[in-house]
């Protein structure tokens, strides 16, 4: 079993905590807590409606996403006193979409579990590099861009069908990312949600908005099924989405903002909670990039954690409300989920097929692509995971130098960090 991480010393205390949350700390914390709470929902509502979930398990879906990951949050903010924000894994959302399409939700639950028990026992083992690595993140990418492409086209057809809505949406977007001055103070995904919320008001879409039942929520618990078929097709892919591109992205993150993540803690933590929230139905908890990146964006590194558990407090709000919060999202028009999901998409989108076609495993992970694109399964066993397999084969076939030179820089920059 692999040493933890210890906590920092000496431990954090409530007079500390105030003096370190400043006006800059607080500004921070609701500009990450917004982006995480329009653009990742709607993707979490546009999954979850294709796949028939109804109003309810949505709700409960929301609150595990945001309350239960509040809790962790929080205390994992606090006792290592650095940014570490959990949320849900967003490309593990979007892979449960063709899943449900052919799996009961409780199978996919059952899916949940399985993801979490694997990534606690390799947080424990310590082989969570080691065991990632076997798959070459080109054909990792090549799977999640393939994967994320529908919510581009989405965007694209609402500014063909609903102009009037995804028009000023995407036009505020454009502007608030193309002067930074501009974007510094009002972020681009932030100004595309309010000018779509103004267009409702002035519009009269949001006549109909008020929650048809109670504004305040609890969890639903789902007894999950464990079938064969949700094993092979989900727990192998979420697992490599949460450790390996959304684990990986905000350790990055944290890195470059100065904070040693402690990756270990790390990955048992999202072992632990992906098991928890799967009980309320919710995809697996992984360490978020862009909020933690929002949160530590200022120069005074002792404040990031204030921040962090600032979004975590928040979190907990957000989650308790679920139901009000769920259904006014829902009795917006297709157009406003549809334009706020893809604008939130794109940078990722974008990092996914720079990832995927780089300098290595490109043909692996064109085929990984194209697969998963397709939308074609196998025994019933979704397009995500033959993605991952054929584009693994594909490359291990045809690209045997690629796998060469990809161990030879491994082992160079594991020589340099013992070094170091």
């Amino acid at each position: 079993m692999a040493v933890l991480e210890p906590y920092a010393q000496p431990r954090t205390t409530f007079g500390r905590f105030l003096d370190d949350l400043n006006p800059t700390a607080l500004a921070n914390a609701l500009i990450g807590f917004i982006f995480a709470a329009t653009g990742p929902v709607a993707i979490i509502l546009t999954v979850g409606t294709r796949g028939g979930l109804d109003q309810a398990q949505l709700a409960s879906w929301v609150f595990g996403s945001f309350f239960i990951n509040g809790l962790l949050s929080i205390y994992a903010c606090w006792r290592f006193r650095m940014p570490l924000v959990f949320f849900w894994t967003i490309p593990g959302t979007v892979l449960v979409g063709p899943a449900l399409t052919h799996l009961s939700f409780p199978e996919v639950v059952g899916a949940f579990h399985a993801t979490g028990l694997l990534m606690l026992l390799l947080g424990l083992s310590g082989w969570v590099r080691r065991t990632m690595s076997a798959v070459p993140m080109p054909i990792v990418m090549g799977m999640v861009a393939g994967v994320f492409l529908q919510f581009g086209t989405d965007w694209i057809l609402s500014l063909r069908d609903d102009i009037a809505m995804a028009g000023p949406m995407t036009l505020a977007f454009v502007v608030l990312s193309a002067v930074p001055a501009l974007g510094r103070r009002m972020p681009p995904l932030i100004g595309a949600l309010i000018v779509g919320a103004v267009l409702i008001a002035l519009g009269g879409a949001g006549a109909s908005v008020t929650p048809s039942g109670a504004w305040f929520g609890g969890p639903s618990p789902i007894m999950p099924e464990f079938s064969w078929q949700a094993m092979l097709e989900l727990v192998l892919p979420l697992a490599i989405t949460v450790l390996v591109v959304q684990n990986g992205q905000g350790v990055a993150v944290l890195h470059a903002a100065g904070h040693a993540a402690p990756i270990n803690r790390v990955t048992v933590a999202c072992g632990l909670w992906s098991m928890l929230t799967a009980i309320v139905g919710t995809s697996s908890t992984c360490l978020t990039g862009p909020t933690n990146a929002l949160i530590s964006s200022s120069r005074r590194r002792e404040s990031h954690y204030a921040a962090g558990v600032v979004v975590g407090l928040l979190a907990l709000a957000f989650g308790l409300f679920a139901p009000a919060f769920t259904h006014i999202l829902l009795a917006t028009p297709p157009a406003f989920i549809a334009t706020l999901a893809g604008l939130a998409m794109l940078r990722v989108l974008q990092a996914a097929f720079g990832s995927a076609f780089g300098e290595r495993f490109r043909l692996g992970a064109l085929i990984s692509f194209l697969i998963t694109v397709s939308g074609v399964s196998l025994w019933n066993i979704g397009a995500p995971f033959w993605g991952l397999v054929f584009g693994f084969l594909v490359s291990w076939l045809l690209e045997r130098s690629e796998f060469e030179a990809a161990r030879a820089a491994t082992a160079t920059t594991d020589k340099d960090a013992r070094t170091t």
